[in-house]
This record gives C-alpha cells, sequence and structure tokens, in this order.
C-alpha cells in the first residue's frame, strides 16, 4: 500500500514538473537566491559590507541551507556597485580534496577575477608565477573549461608564490581581490592540515589588497578552527553565526508571492508552514513551492498538510536509507530526541530507549553530529534538517 502510495505520488511530481505551470513557480531552493526570493538579511549584509570594505576578514557560521553562499553572493553585488576595483574570487571546498586543488583552484578563480579575456588571465599567470611551470587548459568556452594544472613537487616548493598572488596582481593591477570560500572546515580533513593552516593564516594575515570571507556548515568543527587559541586561524576575523530570519518577513514574503502569481494565501496559513519547518530557509521555499503548485486560487490548510506528505513521501527513499545507515544506539537516541527527553543521560531514560549506558552518550552524539544529523552546538540539539525530523516522528516509534 505504502509503495502504491508513493509511486502515484512521484508520478504526479513528474508530470507536474512537465507542465508550464510548475517550471513559473516562483518559490527558489536548491541555489543561489536573489531577486524577491531573497528574504532580508539587511543587517547582515551591512555588517558583511562594512567588513568587506574596511578590509577585515570575516567568517560565517550556520548549519547548511541557512542561505550563507546567498548572503554572501547579494552582499558580493552590493559592493561591486559601489566599489569598482573590487574582484569576487568564489571557491567552494565541497569537491576538493587536498592541497594541491585548491591551490590549483585558487589560482584558476583568480586570474578568471582579474579580467574579462581569458588570453589576459594566461598572460597574468606567466607574469606573476614564474617559479613554478603552469599548464593551462583552455575548452571551447573558456569561462566554464578553463583549468591552471602545477607539477606537485615544483609547487611544494614555491606555495609562497601562489599565496601571494591576489596580493601581487591587486597592487599591479589596482585591484581588491575578496577570496570567498565555501565549506571551508572542509580543510580540516586534509593531510597535514594543521601545517596547511599555518601556511595560509603566515600569508593571508599580513595582505593588504585581499580580504577573506571564509564560510561553513558543520558548526563545530569551523568554530574550532577559530574559536580554539591553538589553532593557526584564531581571531583571523570577525565571527558572524547566522541566525534564522524573522517570521514576519516569511510571512510577508510567503502571502505577496502567491498574490502576485493571482493566488492566495491568508498570514496564518503562512505563519503555518512556518511552523511546521520550523523556520528552515531551505525548506520553507520549498514547502512553500509544493503548496503554490496544489493551489488552484487559495491555499488552506488541507493543502499544505496534503503538500507537506507529498514531499515526506518524496523524500521516504532518502531518508530510509539514512536510518539504515545509523546503528541501533544512533536510531534509539533519535526516538529519545523526537519524543522530547530532555535527561538523555539519566539512568531511566538510558534504559527506557536502549541506549546501552550513559556512558555511550558522547560518542552517540559525536558520530550524529559529524553525520550532520543533529546539531550540538547550542544547548538545545536540534535536527539540522527539519523535514528529516518530521519523517522520524512519523516512522519512528
Amino acid at each position: 500500500m505504502q509503495k502504491s502510495i508513493m509511486q502515484s505520488c512521484i508520478i504526479k511530481i513528474i508530470s507536474l514538473y512537465l507542465q508550464k505551470e510548475y517550471m513559473e513557480s516562483p518559490f527558489i531552493f536548491g541555489k543561489i537566491v536573489s531577486g524577491n526570493a531573497f528574504i532580508n538579511r539587511a543587517n547582515e549584509i551591512h555588517r558583511l559590507k562594512a567588513n568587506l570594505s574596511a578590509r577585515i576578514n570575516t567568517i560565517i557560521i550556520s548549519p547548511r541551507r541557512w542561505g550563507k553562499s546567498s548572503l554572501v553572493k547579494k552582499t558580493a553585488d552590493k559592493c561591486k556597485k559601489n566599489y569598482k576595483q573590487f574582484r569576487f574570487v568564489f571557491i567552494d571546498l565541497f569537491n576538493i580534496r587536498n592541497e594541491q586543488e585548491f591551490y590549483e583552484v585558487l589560482v584558476r578563480e583568480l586570474l578568471k577575477s582579474s579580467s574579462t579575456k581569458w588570453e589576459e588571465w594566461i598572460k597574468t599567470g606567466k607574469e606573476f608565477i614564474r617559479r613554478i611551470m603552469p599548464v593551462f587548459s583552455i575548452g571551447l568556452n573558456p569561462e566554464i573549461d578553463f583549468s591552471v594544472n602545477f607539477d606537485w613537487k615544483e609547487l611544494a616548493r614555491n606555495v609562497d608564490e601562489i599565496l601571494e598572488l591576489p596580493d601581487k596582481i591587486g597592487k599591479k593591477k589596482q585591484l581588491r581581490f575578496v577570496i570567498c570560500i565555501d565549506e571551508f572546515q572542509k580543510i580540516a580533513a586534509y593531510a597535514d592540515s594543521l601545517s596547511f593552516q599555518q601556511k595560509l593564516r603566515s600569508h593571508w594575515q599580513n595582505q593588504q589588497n585581499t580580504t577573506y570571507c571564509l564560510y561553513g556548515s558543520k558548526r563545530h568543527v569551523i568554530t574550532e578552527l577559530f574559536k580554539n587559541q591553538a589553532m593557526p586561524f584564531y581571531k583571523f576575523g570577525d565571527l558572524m553565526f547566522l541566525q534564522k530570519i524573522d517570521e514576519t518577513h516569511w510571512v510577508k514574503y510567503i502571502t505577496q508571492t502567491f498574490e502576485r502569481t493571482n493566488k492566495k494565501i491568508e498570514k496564518n496559513q503562512a505563519q503555518y508552514i512556518i511552523e511546521l519547518i520550523q523556520n528552515h530557509p531551505y525548506h520553507i521555499q520549498q514547502l512553500s513551492h509544493h503548496v503554490w503548485i496544489n493551489t488552484k486560487k487559495t491555499a488552506d490548510r488541507s493543502v499544505i498538510d496534503s503538500s507537506l506528505d507529498e514531499l515526506l513521501l518524496f523524500y521516504n527513499v532518502l531518508y530510509a536509507k539514512e536510518i539504515e545507515s545509523l546503528s541501533e544506539l544512533q536510531v534509539n537516541f533519535l526516538r529519545a530526541l523526537i519524543h522530547n527527553e530532555i535527561q538523555i543521560t539519566s539512568k531511566e531514560i538510558v534504559q527506557k530507549y536502549r541506549l546501552g549506558s550513559p556512558g555511550n552518550i558522547t560518542r552517540i552524539k559525536k558520530a550524529l553530529e559529524n553525520k550532520e544529523i543533529i546539531d550540538f552546538y547550542e544547548i538545545k540539539q536540534d535536527f539540522v534538517d527539519p523535514l528529516f525530523e518530521l519523517w522520524c516522528k512519523r516512522n519512528l516509534y
């Protein structure tokens, strides 16, 4: 029965994707948000823009899908309008596996941001990289297919030349580079990470024409990099802990977006969407998107509930596999959380949920935190993904 319901749900979603109406949905998720879909963040934009203008390095920390990348991109657009000499370099460490790849991507993106012509990229690279022999590769579309490679032995001996490159190009061309690095906590997993961090810090802290904006989602890891006095990046810049967007902004956005597309949703129903999804930016957009699709004229409570059911069924396989990857103790711990147990280390709770012993709790927490399922950064422990929490409440007994 469950399987047939899920199949019909998937068929419905696929058919909706093929409809023009679905493609014109005004709600955006899963990519950088801009325009009307970018909600508020006025204070954060003001602070980040002021920092970058004053050459203050900034570290932005929040759980995944809270809008860090969109915030940085929005601020970058504002800075470029006001300061013509600003050049933003965007690097995502998600798929950069080691130090060598980091340097190659850094050089590639730096050269691309320094000029609009690929011929100039190569000329600049050859002018400023002299002790290492870079290999440039260019495809039919240089903007997409342009790469820089180095011999690792030569690169290892001349890392200083790469790390000093932004300031040298900036000084020669009268440019100010802002290096924006997403998922920065990934460097903690690199081989000889501490030595790598020391090299970066020793060069970056002395640069005059380059500012760094570093951001990441594993709060416990990235916070350790910047708040631990023993780490190279301690007090490297201004720490910004991103907060959830105020609900009033979401209510206004949802109701006005429906109205703009000749549909209607009352404020209390928009508030219901926000509460269901615990004010999570990505999932508010996502659930609102499904509600909009399923609304002919006016969205009511039944449309919202059925849209949520549809969304949970769509994620059913993914979330089921997530649970299968966990140990029995970890699943039992999640059961305790969804039943709002507070004193989880107490003997009574440990026995009730078969957690083994109070000594297991620390190991369970660390494992779930590393998997980015639970966030224990603050006093209250929360599911990183509120939609997964809803699924667990329906499927874990």
